[in-house]
């Protein structure tokens, strides 16, 4: 039967198992030999990663033609307007590449949030506020990327669920097993 673990990643953490001199890596927190992440979180990302041991659903869940959603809190710079987020929704023009349009919209700094550490820099003099994305790509550093080219840079990115799982109940550094009959899609 194959394993399916959802873990909760802290900024800082690289999404492998290799190490990596003076990072912390996935073998840091997770004993568990055989396993492998589902795609990947960049080092100044949290959250959740799906990791297994059966590679037809680690295909399913990182291949983009599959069309998993991937929801994301976005705490940027500044307080996007209507238009920022409309540029988001329509795809953004990275130079290298253009984005497939993005669900997004404003949203309250979600409950029960951890503090990151280190945390983030703040400037007195501007404010910030959250963004919630979803996506069914995942091109390196995108969400960086598309809210920085509309405007208002990433602080900090956390990603919430991906297809059916989500974060809820699993704090920062730890994971939990799930069932895989709740794996298929």
């Amino acid at each position: 039967m194959a394993r399916v673990l959802l873990f909760n990643k802290p900024c800082g953490v690289l999404c492998q198992f290799s190490p990596s001199a003076g990072k912390r890596t996935l073998k840091d927190f997770i004993p568990i030999a055989d396993v492998y992440p589902a795609g990947r979180l960049d080092a100044d990302s949290e959250g959740l990663v799906v990791l297994t041991d059966d590679g037809k659903l680690q295909h399913a869940i990182s291949e983009p033609k599959m069309k998993l959603a991937k929801t994301y809190w976005v705490q940027v710079e500044g307080e996007p307007d209507e238009a920022a987020l409309q540029r988001l929704r329509s795809g953004v023009n990275l130079g290298d590449l253009v984005t497939q349009p993005a669900r997004a919209k404003r949203i309250d700094q979600p409950s029960g949030l951890w503090e990151r550490n280190p945390p983030i820099r703040v400037r007195k003099s501007l404010p910030t506020s959250w963004i919630e994305m979803e996506l069914q790509e995942g091109k390196n550093r995108q969400i960086r990327r598309m809210t920085a080219a509309s405007g208002y840079p990433t602080l900090r990115l956390i990603r919430s669920s991906i297809g059916p799982w989500t974060l809820k109940g699993i704090p920062p550094g730890q994971f939990r097993f799930i069932d895989p009959s709740q794996s298929r899609h």
